[in-house]
């Protein structure tokens, strides 16, 4: 019986979690910023201030923003630490991972985070096990990223997001497992332990190839984050 009502709990809170945005939410993001730039050096909502397009929100609420990600701990072992970052940094360039984190929190085996993300915000984060994200010479953080862009005003509102090794491959550091997937269209991105297996994800020798991940239309996102992934259970 404990088994059968573990279970329905959880198939309720999918349920709540996958719903589309219907009211105010509760927790407020700061003003926003103008876009600017194209490709690479294109600049969208960092948040004024910065990094306030990056808000961390209880599950109860979670379904009233439109980008949401639920991070979900990893089924054993210790706490892991999770940073996100804006990909535009506080002085304007490609340096939001360059130790500028707007959010980092610990996660717990089996435990749930939600974190709501603005329009037009574009970043990333990075998952690794024990107190701190590794960082390479440069002082980036260097273990498995996911990548996101929520509502691009230069893409007509598409999102997108991806899981990308290279970082930490770049490095010559661990590549730790990740999986992340759209509720709304069970599209998903993933890389094991060490790259063993890769799904519609980045790694170095992909590193110049558009497209990999997921490439959502215009609405409300949902995604779902496994850190610590493992194809296998």
């Amino acid at each position: 019986m404990n088994l059968l009502c573990t279970w329905i709990t959880i198939f309720i809170r999918f349920l709540v979690y996958s719903e589309a945005y219907e009211q105010l939410p509760v927790s407020t993001f700061g003003s926003t910023t103008n876009f600017s730039g194209s490709g690479v050096q294109y600049s969208g909502n960092v948040g004024i201030p910065y990094g306030s397009n990056i808000i961390e929100v209880s599950h109860d609420v979670a379904n009233q923003y439109k980008y949401v990600v639920r991070f979900e701990g990893p089924a054993t072992g210790g706490n892991w630490t999770v940073v996100l970052w804006n990909k535009i940094g506080p002085d304007g360039l490609l340096s939001g991972w360059y130790g500028h984190g707007c959010k980092m929190f610990t996660l717990a085996s089996g435990q749930y985070r939600y974190i709501a993300i603005d329009e037009d915000s574009q970043g990333g984060w990075a998952a690794a096990p024990g107190v701190s994200i590794p960082v390479d010479l440069q002082g980036g953080y260097a273990s498995t990223w996911g990548e996101f862009d929520f509502g691009s005003s230069i893409n007509s509102g598409w999102s997108g997001f991806d899981v990308s090794a290279i970082a930490a491959q770049n490095a010559g550091l661990s590549v730790q497992g990740m999986k992340i997937c759209d509720v709304l269209t069970a599209i998903c991105s993933y890389i094991t332990k060490d790259a063993a297996v890769v799904h519609n994800a980045y790694i170095r020798s992909l590193a110049g190839v558009g497209g990999i991940g997921g490439n959502l239309s215009p609405g409300p996102v949902r995604l779902a984050v496994t850190i610590d992934y493992d194809a296998s259970s």
